[in-house]
């Protein structure tokens, strides 16, 4: 057995407790069905307290709370803080800390949940660990100096219990007839796939995927990933653009956590909306294609010199065009609005040569790199 996970190593409550919460919701889940029959309210029971928890970890404790990606009215924290303690990940100070640790610490041995320790020990194992079961204050200075914050810490398991267990079983039994079904899979069966879930981000997504924004970190975009949490999948966007309040930035991107935030704030129950500028993804999103031919050929290739010279003409263009878009706004100017369409008109022909460029290289046999 690996040192690390010795007994004296091992947190037992976070083993067992990981380790018997599937084993609960398999046999209530048994016994629910054997005594009461099968009822699929009891699912959409079951599914409701994961969307609940899961949004409530991913806007809430995650982008909200670790990244301040937005702000959000103070009722809208306190559903965050006691339906994600509902999901059973610790409070916030010690979930938030944590991240942040590994956002600062990423791919290297303070990285509480780092990759390079394997699958396993990015997925579960790390919670078994002692060492890793303490708050490191370093990185939640400003969570000690809010009362919402540290009355959910010195409440949590009371909430977790109230409203991750006993609610749902409540409901299951009194408006669904069956507190089994309740208990089996608005409780347990929930907790169980809410952990992994979670747990897929710091596992799978540092694993495998793609790289569309940086390689300078393990993290991977991983569009199924994001369709089983609420849009955390799109990781890699995430890592390099890290308080940007959404992950999927395409309109087709499947990032509910990103919808919700949004809805919320046209009721005024959100604001202040961090968005990565336009520019500033798509230079990133070019400099990987570049690195992309570096790796296949020759540094002194002429067709590499022609690629940067276009990728900083397209720059330039968008640059020039958030800056007429900016003018425009503070001075309603007519005839910088007509400037807006002529140079819109040049960064969108700018962006098709560059496109065919680089799928005319990809397509085109090159020199090898020696």
């Amino acid at each position: 057995m690996n040192s690390k996970y010795s007994l004296k190593n091992i947190d037992i409550v976070n083993l067992l407790f990981l380790a018997l919460t599937p084993v609960a919701a398999i046999g209530f889940t048994y016994l629910w069905i054997a005594r009461d029959g099968f009822d699929y309210r009891q699912i959409i029971l079951g599914l409701f307290f994961y969307f609940l928890t899961g949004l409530s970890i991913t806007a809430g404790y995650h982008r909200l709370f670790s990244h301040k990606a937005y702000d959000a009215h103070p009722f809208i924290k306190f559903l965050y803080l006691i339906f994600g303690a509902a999901s059973f990940q610790n409070s916030i100070l010690k979930w938030g800390s944590d991240h942040r640790r590994h956002h600062l610490k990423v791919d290297t041995e303070e990285d509480p949940y780092a990759i390079n320790e394997g699958f396993f020990y990015a997925h579960v194992g790390w919670v078994f660990l002692k060492k890793n079961g303490v708050v490191n204050e370093r990185y939640a200075k400003d969570y000690l100096n809010d009362p919402l914050i540290m009355w959910q810490h010195k409440y949590y398991l009371l909430i977790s219990v109230l409203v991750g267990i006993a609610l749902p079983t409540f409901i299951g039994g009194y408006f669904l007839g069956s507190y089994l079904g309740g208990l089996a899979i608005g409780a347990f069966a929930r907790i169980v796939l809410t952990h992994h879930c979670t747990f897929f981000i710091n596992s799978l997504c540092h694993y495998m995927g793609s790289t569309p924004y940086t390689d300078t970190n393990s993290a991977k975009d991983s569009w199924f990933m994001a369709l089983l949490t609420f849009g955390e999948g799109y990781h890699n966007f995430h890592h390099y653009f890290q308080t940007d309040y959404r992950n999927g930035i395409r309109w087709f991107h499947f990032d509910p956590t990103k919808w919700l935030i949004r809805t919320l704030s046209f009721l005024g129950l959100t604001y202040k909306l961090k968005r990565t500028p336009q520019e500033k993804i798509l230079a990133a999103q070019m400099q990987m294609k570049v690195k992309e031919l570096q790796k296949k050929i020759s540094p002194s290739d002429t067709m590499l010199m022609e690629v940067e010279k276009l990728k900083a003409q397209v720059l330039e263009t968008l640059n020039n065009l958030q800056a007429l878009k900016a003018e425009y706004k503070a001075t309603k100017v007519r005839e910088i609005k007509a400037k807006i369409e002529t140079t819109k008109e040049e960064f969108e022909n700018c962006m098709e040569q560059w496109e065919l460029l680089i799928r005319n290289y990809q397509m085109t046999p090159v020199s090898v790199r020696y």
